[in-house]
C-alpha cells in the first residue's frame, strides 16, 4: 500500500468566494488610503501648506497600526490557511519598517527644516537652504577630508595588527601573557583612553609624555597645537585602542591555517618570506577583508576621542564628520542642519562601502 506522505504539514488551497476576495481587497485598499491621507495631511502641515498643527506624529502611528492590522487580516481573508502562515513573518516585517523606515522619513523632514532649539519659532520647512549651507560650509568639507586621512590610516593599523598576530602565533616565551596584554587597550573605553592619554599623559605642562619630550629636546611639546601633529595624535590614540581588535581576528585566522601547508612550503625549499606571500597571506585574505571592513565601520563613527581631547581643534583640523555633527547639535542647537549633515554622511557611507565591496569581490573573484 503506497503511503501518501505526511499530510499533517500539507497546506491545501481554500476555496475563496468572490465576496470574500472583495472584502480582503477592500481591507487593504481602504486602510492604505486612510494611512496615505493621514501622512499627506501631516506633510502638508509640516511644510506649511495648510494651517493644521499637530503636536505629535501619533496620528501617523495610529494610521500605520490600523493599516498593519487590516493587512494581516486581509491575508487570512484572501489566502485562507496560507495566509495564516504569512502571519508568522508579516508582523515582524511591519515592525522593522516602523523602526527603520519611519525614523528615516522623519529624519528627512527634519533635514529640510529650519529647527534651532535656541529659537522660539520652532521648526519650519526651509526647502534646500540646509543643502546650500552644507555646500558652502568649509568646516564640513574639512571634516570629510579628515575622514579620508583617518580611513587610510587603517592600512597602517592592519599592517601592525598582522605583524603582532604573526608574533603571537609563533613559538615565543610568555605567549599567553602577551596575548592578554595586547588585548588590554581593547578593554578600555575610547572616552577613558582620551582622558587617560590625551588629557593626562599628553598634558603640555605636567604630562609625563610632555616632560619626556622636553628631555629629548622639544622645547614646547604641544601635542595638539599644530594641525598635523594633532591629527596624528588622534590617529595614534584611536589605533592604539582598536589595533588589538584586528589583531585577534587575524590571529584566529592564522591558527585556522593547517600546519601541513607551511611544512610543505619548507620541504619545497621556499624561504620564510615567500611562504608568507604565497601561502599565509592569500589564505588570510577573507579574514583580512572582514577585519578591515569592520574597522572601517568603527572608524567612520570616530567621535568620542576627538570630542574629549581636541573638540575638533585646532581650527577644525582634527574634526571627524561625526564630531562635527555632534557639535552642531550640542553647541549650536541646530537640529535641522545637523540632521541633514548626518543624512548626507549616511548616503556617502553606503556608497563608499558598496564600492569597497565591489572592488574586493572583483579582486578576489576575477572574471575573465
Amino acid at each position: 500500500m503506497a503511503t501518501q506522505g505526511d499530510l499533517l504539514h500539507v497546506v491545501t488551497l481554500d476555496e475563496i468566494s468572490d465576496q470574500r476576495r472583495t472584502l480582503g481587497k477592500l481591507l487593504i485598499r481602504g486602510s492604505a488610503a486612510i494611512m496615505a491621507a493621514t501622512f499627506f495631511t501631516l506633510w502638508l502641515s509640516v511644510t506649511g501648506w495648510i494651517d493644521l498643527e499637530f503636536e505629535t506624529w501619533r496620528p501617523a502611528l495610529y494610521a500605520y497600526v490600523f493599516w498593519g492590522i487590516c493587512l494581516c487580516a486581509a491575508q487570512v481573508v484572501l489566502r485562507g490557511e496560507q495566509g495564516k502562515r504569512v502571519l508568522f513573518v508579516l508582523p515582524a516585517v511591519l515592525f522593522v519598517v516602523a523602526m527603520v523606515v519611519f525614523p528615516l522619513l522623519f529624519g528627512l523632514t527634519i533635514a529640510f527644516s529650519d529647527w534651532n532649539l535656541a529659537s522660539l519659532g520652532g521648526r519650519k520647512f526651509n526647502g534646500f537652504d540646509n543643502v546650500r549651507q552644507m555646500w558652502n560650509d568649509p568646516f564640513y568639507w574639512n571634516a570629510l577630508k579628515n575622514m579620508v586621512y583617518y580611513t587610510l590610516a587603517i592600512l597602517v593599523e592592519y599592517a601592525i595588527a598582522f605583524g603582532l598576530a604573526l608574533l603571537l602565533n609563533s613559538q615565543i616565551r610568555a605567549r599567553k601573557f602577551f596575548r592578554v596584554a595586547f588585548l588590554m587597550p581593547l578593554m578600555l573605553s575610547p572616552v577613558a583612553v582620551s582622558w587617560m592619554v590625551g588629557k593626562s599623559m599628553m598634558e603640555i605642562r605636567f604630562g609625563p609624555l610632555a616632560r619626556l619630550a622636553r628631555e629629548l629636546g622639544w622645547d614646547s611639546p604641544s601635542f595638539f597645537g599644530s594641525p598635523e601633529i594633532a591629527r596624528f595624535m588622534i590617529m595614534a590614540m584611536d589605533a592604539w585602542t582598536f589595533i588589538p581588535f584586528m589583531m585577534i581576528m587575524i590571529l584566529a585566522g592564522l591558527q585556522a591555517i593547517p600546519k601541513e601547508l607551511h611544512e610543505a612550503a619548507k620541504v619545497d625549499g621556499a624561504p620564510a618570506w615567500r611562504g608568507f606571500w604565497e601561502v599565509t597571506f592569500p589564505l588570510m585574505l577573507p579574514v583580512s577583508i572582514t577585519a578591515i571592513l569592520i574597522r572601517i565601520i568603527f572608524k567612520l563613527k570616530l567621535a568620542d576621542i576627538i570630542i574629549n581631547v581636541t573638540s575638533g581643534g585646532p581650527g577644525g583640523a582634527t574634526d571627524s564628520v561625526t564630531s562635527f555633527i555632534f557639535r552642531e547639535y550640542r553647541d549650536r542647537s541646530n537640529v535641522g542642519y545637523g540632521t541633514l549633515l548626518a543624512m548626507v554622511y549616511l548616503v556617502l557611507i553606503v556608497i563608499a562601502i558598496t564600492i569597497f565591496m565591489k572592488l574586493v569581490d572583483r579582486w578576489m573573484n576575477p572574471r575573465y
